[in-house]
């Protein structure tokens, strides 16, 4: 039986970096965005970013975010723009001003948001369920779950995303999490 001095831990994975543009038409109280800077679990979009940027998490992005992403996450991070939905919809694209240069932009895989303000709603996740799928889909489920701790809905949207996740995190490219996403969804409208 070996001791625990000679079993050698694994060097601690660095956390990812989580940025956060807050457009300001959120109500203060529901945005998730806003508490995660408060905390310290996000920090607040400056528009630069060191050697590698960002991920931009953007519902309107036609590659969904897949295994493939992974360094690129690990390297320059997240960043997702926290604004209402309904103004989202209203604007039909993507605000503008997420950043300027070779950013990649993902969208998030089908999932069902389990916060408040939009139960059950295919695809409406607020800031910090975006946050704990992009974590959970690129391999990083510890983090996807330090980020929910104490939020409305948290523990509920990883036990009704679990099994989604999982398949998810599974994939290594936009193609199988397409063919996860009509697997577990049917296939997309139009």
């Amino acid at each position: 039986m070996r001791s625990s001095g000679s079993t050698p831990n694994p060097p601690p994975r660095a956390r990812v970096p989580l940025y956060v543009r807050v457009v300001g038409d959120d109500h203060p109280k529901a945005c998730t965005g806003r508490r995660l800077l408060h905390r310290g679990l996000a920090r607040r979009w400056s528009g630069r970013w060191g050697s590698s940027p960002p991920v931009v998490l953007d519902p309107f992005a036609r590659e969904p975010l897949s295994g493939a992403d992974r360094i690129a996450v690990r390297r320059g991070g997240l960043l997702v723009v926290d604004c209402s939905w309904n103004r989202l919809s209203e604007r039909g694209a993507f605000p503008a001003g997420a950043g300027s240069g070779p950013m990649t932009r993902r969208r998030l895989p089908i999932l069902v948001a389990a916060n408040p303000q939009h139960y059950g709603r295919l695809a409406e996740l607020n800031t910090v369920e975006a946050f704990a799928a992009a974590l959970s889909v690129v391999g990083r489920p510890l983090e996807a779950q330090r980020v929910l701790q104490g939020f409305s809905g948290g523990d509920g949207f990883l036990a009704i995303n679990g099994d989604r996740l999982v398949r998810y995190a599974t994939a290594r490219s936009a193609d199988e999490v397409r063919d996860a996403e009509q697997a577990l969804f049917g296939p997309p409208d139009g």
